[in-house]
Order: structure tokens, then C-alpha cells, then sequence
């Protein structure tokens, strides 16, 4: 009888250390991303809740949940990880479906997109996909790379993927599902799908999201608003307006923490997905560039990760992970300051809610597995073409 094991199966002395530099940068963009969340949130927190941390307490405790997930994944045998992997794909899609039965989801605006968990919060299903997806989309491409050409096949992960983006937008999240979508097709691209494939799927594909666009007013106004940035200020643009003003307030050296920052009240819900004007206000362009070059610094341990991973599907997982939470940190910062139409997409590690952090946190965890397993040659990601 097999003899299962959770951790990994050879000697410590066989693998060498994680990356630690990626480590402290996991925990200096939270650590930046709670002062964050406190100085945005705190006078807001005082008004309606009679407590300044509130929001803060919140983001704690989720954070506890994500770095526990975070050094479980860090710690467990992706390999034997994959043998359970369709229990947490299916219960990935049976919590998706929860959301629209009465009394157990929460309907706001005409969407359908968090669970009620009763004594704590709720929780964004969503958040979930971005995790499962990537993983699946891993043991996909692994499994092909080791099938004959004529085996090769694209269909198993597309289908996978079509799902995943399918009940999202079935809760009316256009803007994960699109990007949900994109971030399968970039690991289509890297894993050798060939160029071709696109071509038939952008004919389709644009035209049926321009439709799903067209068919919901509020999505209408946001193009709208974006297209027409000095005028509807008090409607369709009052909130990325007021970002955009605080941003400049911020200046090149910034107002500076805790010095009740004025234009940041003005700013709805800006706790969410406008914090970093907050950050922009508080600490200037400096402050901007000081985040840029961490999230780069972020950005190039994942990728050297990748490359130099002894494990295919960690080294895949690893780039879906970090390509997920670098694009959706500029996806965030490039809407806050109005280069494109509001998403509603949060920014890691900065953003209040739970689900966000403890699914980000999981991620690093598998990348920091990733960076831990035995060095070999350099792992081409890049590899056969597949029909």
C-alpha cells in the first residue's frame, strides 16, 4: 500500500532553501497594505461603526486565516497536493453555486457574489476561482507536456477555464470573469498553445463581451464615464474623480500618515478599491515609486522561481499565482488613477476583505513552495505546442 505523505517525501538535505527574499516582500506588502488600510479607514470606521479599527480587526483576523494557508501551502508536497486537487476544484464550483440559493447568498445590486458565514463576515466565492483555476490549468499542462503529439490537446483546460469564467459571470462579476479568462489564456500562452488557437476565440470572443457589456446599464455608464472624465462628476465619476484629486494632493513628497488627510473622506468606500489614492495622498510620488519597485522586486522572484523550479507544475502554478497578483495590482492601480474604466477588481494586500488576503496569502504560499524545490537546469516553461 501506497504510503501517503503530506510533506515532501525525500530528505530536507535534497531541496534547498525557499526564497527568502521573497518572503519579506510577501510580508512587506502586507505590512504596508494594513498601514494602509488604517490611515484610509480609520476615520470612516469612527463614524459608522464607533470604532477607528474597525476594518483593521477584520483584515487581522483574515490575515491570520491566510498566512496559516499560506504555510500550509508553502510546507505540503505539491505532488500528493494534486491527487486532491478535483475535491478542491468541485468544492470550489458547489460553493459558487451557493451563492444563488436564498438565505445562504447575498444579493446586492442585482448580483449575486458572497456567502453569508454567520458570527464572522462573508466570503467572495470568486476569490476561490482565481485559486482553483490556476492550479487546474497546472495539472492540465503538466499532463499534456507528457502526452505524445498526437494526444496534445488544449480542450480538457479550455473547457476547465470556460467553466470557471462561466459561474462568475453567472454572478454577474464581469470584470474577475474577464479577468479570471485572461489570466487562463496567458498561461495557455506560456505553456505553448499555439498562436492560431487565438485567432478563431478573439473573433468570438470580443463581440460576446462587448454584448455582455451592452446588456447592463451600469456597465454602460462605466464606459461612458471613463470616455467623458470631466463631465457626470457627481455621478458616474464622483468616486475615480476624487481619487484622482487626491492623488495630486499627494504631491511628490505627500501629506504625510495620520494628518487627516482631507480629500480621502471624499472618496467612497475608498477602504476597498480606491485605497491606493489613499497611499498616494499619504506618501506622494515617492511613495508610488516605493511601491512600484516592490511590487517589480515581487514580480522578478516569482519569474526566477519559475525558470529555475525543479517541479513543472509548481513552476506553472508559481507563474499563474504571481502573474494573477501583479496584474491585478496594476490592473487596481491603472483604474484608480483613471487610465481605465472602474473593475471593482481589488488591490492585494491593500484592499479590505478577507477573501481577497487569505486566497492572496495562499498563493504566495504555493510560490514560496515553488522557490524550495531542488534546483536543477533551468525549467523552460515554454514548451511543445499544443493543437
Amino acid at each position: 500500500m501506497h504510503n501517503f505523505n503530506f510533506f515532501a517525501e525525500k530528505p530536507f538535505s535534497s531541496y534547498r532553501k525557499s526564497d527568502t527574499a521573497l518572503i519579506v516582500l510577501v510580508f512587506l506588502l502586507w505590512g504596508i497594505g494594513m498601514v494602509t488600510l488604517y490611515f484610509c479607514s480609520s476615520g470612516y470606521a469612527q463614524r459608522v461603526w464607533g470604532n477607528p479599527f474597525h476594518f483593521v480587526q477584520r483584515q487581522l483576523i483574515s490575515s491570520l486565516i491566510g498566512f496559516a494557508f499560506m504555510m500550509f501551502f508553502a510546507c505540503f508536497n505539491l505532488e500528493n497536493f494534486r491527487r486532491v486537487l478535483p475535491v478542491l476544484v468541485l468544492g470550489t464550483l458547489v460553493v459558487c453555486v451557493l451563492v444563488f440559493i436564498p438565505g445562504l447568498g447575498l444579493e446586492s445590486k442585482g448580483a449575486r457574489r458572497w456567502l453569508k458565514i454567520p458570527y464572522f463576515s462573508t466570503f467572495q466565492p470568486s476569490e476561490a476561482v482565481k485559486f482553483s483555476m490556476v492550479l487546474y490549468l497546472a495539472n492540465q499542462f503538466d499532463k499534456q507536456e507528457k502526452l505524445s503529439d498526437e494526444e496534445k490537446s488544449v480542450l480538457p483546460a479550455f473547457l476547465g477555464l470556460v467553466v470557471f469564467t462561466g459561474i462568475i459571470f453567472a454572478q454577474q462579476d464581469f470584470s474577475t470573469g474577464m479577468f479570471v479568462f485572461v489570466i487562463g489564456l496567458m498561461l495557455f500562452f506560456v505553456t505553448g498553445a499555439k498562436l492560431s488557437w487565438f485567432i478563431p476565440f478573439a473573433g468570438l470572443g470580443f463581440p460576446a463581451a462587448a454584448l455582455m457589456i451592452l446588456l447592463k446599464p451600469y456597465r454602460v455608464n462605466r464606459l461612458v464615464g471613463f470616455f467623458a472624465q470631466d463631465d457626470y462628476q457627481q455621478t458616474f465619476n464622483y468616486q475615480v474623480n476624487n481619487a484622482k484629486k487626491a492623488i495630486m494632493d499627494g504631491g511628490f513628497w505627500g501629506q504625510g500618515i495620520g494628518i487627516g488627510l482631507k480629500k480621502i473622506s471624499s472618496v467612497p468606500e475608498i477602504q476597498t478599491d480606491y485605497i491606493f489614492a489613499g497611499w498616494t495622498e499619504a506618501m506622494g510620488f515617492l511613495g508610488v515609486v516605493l511601491y512600484v519597485v516592490i511590487l517589480a522586486m515581487f514580480a522578478w522572484r516569482v519569474f526566477k522561481t519559475c525558470m529555475y523550479c525543479g517541479n513543472r507544475f509548481a513552476s506553472i502554478a508559481a507563474f499563474g499565482f504571481g502573474a494573477l497578483i501583479v496584474s491585478q495590482s496594476l490592473l487596481n492601480i491603472a483604474v484608480v488613477g483613471g487610465v481605465l474604466p472602474s473593475t471593482g477588481i481589488p488591490l492585494p494586500f491593500f484592499s479590505s476583505g478577507g477573501s481577497s488576503l487569505i486566497f492572496t496569502l495562499a498563493m504566495c504560499g504555493v510560490i514560496i513552495n515553488a522557490s524550495g524545490i531542488e534546483k536543477h537546469d533551468e525549467l523552460e516553461i515554454l514548451s511543445g505546442e499544443y493543437a
